[in-house]
């Protein structure tokens, strides 16, 4: 597989420097799981650090860990961090994904 396109945004970027620095953490881990209402849901970690197999997305600082199996899920996606009235989150647009779950958690190829 050839490098992925995945976008880290600006605005994660920052949120993911915030809670690394306050769990003194190395890098968020983002994953790609069975199960969810549609199928694959994403999963958030803190890591002290990557490992070997994981590809590394950085930007201003920011470290997000991706393991092998989870990358062709995500490739050219992007992650966004929204602060809306529905809440704080952390949004993955996927245009990969065939079908979303109304709340965005989970997803179907």
């Amino acid at each position: 597989m050839s490098a992925p396109n995945i976008e880290l945004t600006e605005r994660a970027a920052k949120r993911i420097n915030a809670i690394l620095a306050a769990e003194k953490a190395g890098v968020m881990r983002i994953a790609v799981e069975g199960g969810g209402c549609s199928g694959f849901s994403y999963k958030f970690d803190l890591d002290e650090a990557a490992t070997q197999d994981d590809t590394v997305l950085e930007r201003d600082g920011a470290k997000v860990a991706i393991d092998a199996a989870s990358l062709p899920f995500l490739d050219e996606c992007v992650i966004d961090f929204t602060d809306d009235l529905l809440g704080a989150t952390f949004k993955i647009e996927n245009p990969n994904a065939t079908a979303a779950c109304g709340c965005g958690v989970s997803f179907s190829i």
